[in-house]
C-alpha cells in the first residue's frame, strides 16, 4: 500500500502561480509512476502530468503544457506539480496518484492504483 497527501491547494487568482505537493508513504518502493490529475465540477477526471520514479523525462496533458511542471524529490518521497499562468479552466480538484508499474499511458486513470484525498484549486478571473 501507498499512502499519498496532497497539499499546496488555494484560491489563486487567474495568472498566478502555485505548487502543490504530494507526499508518499507507506511501501513507496513499489510506485513505477506518479501523476498528477484533476478533476473540474461535471467533468471527468483528466490527467495533467506525470513522472516516472526516478527519471526525468515527464509528461503533460495538452491543457498544462508549458505552464505546468512535475517534478520530484526522492530524498523526500514528494512530488511537485508547479502551476504557472493559472486560468480560471484550471479550477478543479487536484489528485495525486501513484501506478506500480510501468506503463505507456502515464496519464489515463487506470494505470493508477493509488490516490490521494485531493486539494481543491480554485482560479478566479
Amino acid at each position: 500500500q501507498v499512502q499519498l497527501v496532497e497539499s499546496g491547494g488555494g484560491s489563486v487568482q487567474a495568472g498566478g502561480s502555485l505548487r502543490l505537493s504530494c507526499a508518499a508513504s507507506g511501501n513507496i518502493l513499489s510506485a513505477n509512476c506518479m501523476g498528477w490529475f484533476r478533476q473540474a465540477p461535471g467533468k471527468p477526471r483528466e490527467g495533467v502530468a506525470a513522472i516516472y520514479i526516478g527519471g526525468s523525462n515527464p509528461y503533460y496533458g495538452d491543457s498544462v503544457k508549458g505552464r505546468f511542471i512535475i517534478s520530484q524529490d526522492k530524498a523526500k518521497n514528494t512530488v511537485y506539480l508547479q502551476m504557472h499562468s493559472l486560468k480560471p479552466e484550471d479550477t478543479a480538484m487536484y489528485y495525486c496518484a501513484a501506478a506500480p508499474r510501468r506503463t505507456y499511458y502515464p496519464l489515463k486513470m487506470g494505470e493508477y492504483d493509488y490516490w490521494g484525498q485531493g486539494t481543491q484549486v480554485p482560479v478566479s478571473s
